[in-house]
């Protein structure tokens, strides 16, 4: 059970990744190999535990981070946003940036100033939003963010995210983020 739990984590993970990426219009052009995708992964999580052990995750989650990134950049398209995936941006000072459609996968944002900051339709798979000041930021149509990365982050009633997100309790607290934050979606954006 212990062996598996991290491959089913993933798996699942990964069907998240790939119902989000079946709901943006402009990747229908790849529809069809991301319905396969997650027919496939649907299918690997049915498998047993002898099975799911030896199961190569990290060469199946390539092969869908392919067809992810493929989405992101369908739905990104013509927006000309900056292109700083894995970019090591901890701390930095990026407040009212206007980072609309940018490829910000796997980047480190760990404390970063995004306040006020116009993240619409960016690419946030993976990116570490720990201790990142979202106060006043849109997000509204960001791509792959995730629930433990806004939960991290820090935010306030004028952070504006995508509907399918819960604003969290400590943000109307003034509290500060989280600190849990996503180790297998780094992975993914890599």
């Amino acid at each position: 059970m212990y062996a598996v739990f991290p491959v089913m984590r993933q798996l699942h993970e990964l069907l998240w990744y790939l119902a989000e990426a079946l709901t943006l219009e402009a990747a229908r052009p790849v529809h069809d190999a991301l319905r396969s995708a997650m027919e496939e992964t649907e299918r690997l999580t049915r498998e047993s535990a002898d099975v799911l052990e030896k199961l190569d995750v990290a060469a199946h989650r390539g092969a869908v981070n392919g067809l992810l990134l493929r989405a992101s950049e369908l739905a990104r398209a013509g927006l000309k946003g900056k292109e700083r995936r894995g970019a090591d941006l901890i701390g930095a000072r990026l407040r009212g940036a206007g980072l609309r459609g940018a490829n910000l996968r796997g980047a480190y944002l760990i404390g970063a100033d995004l306040r006020g900051a116009d993240l619409r339709r960016a690419d946030l798979i993976g990116a570490d939003l720990r201790g990142a000041d979202l106060a006043g930021a849109d997000l509204t149509g960001c791509i792959f963010l995730t629930q433990a990365q806004v939960n991290a982050a820090k935010g306030d009633t004028a952070t504006r995210l995508p509907a399918s997100l819960t604003r969290p309790a400590h943000w109307a607290e003034g509290g500060a983020g989280g600190g849990r934050g996503r180790r297998s979606a780094r992975r993914i954006a890599q």
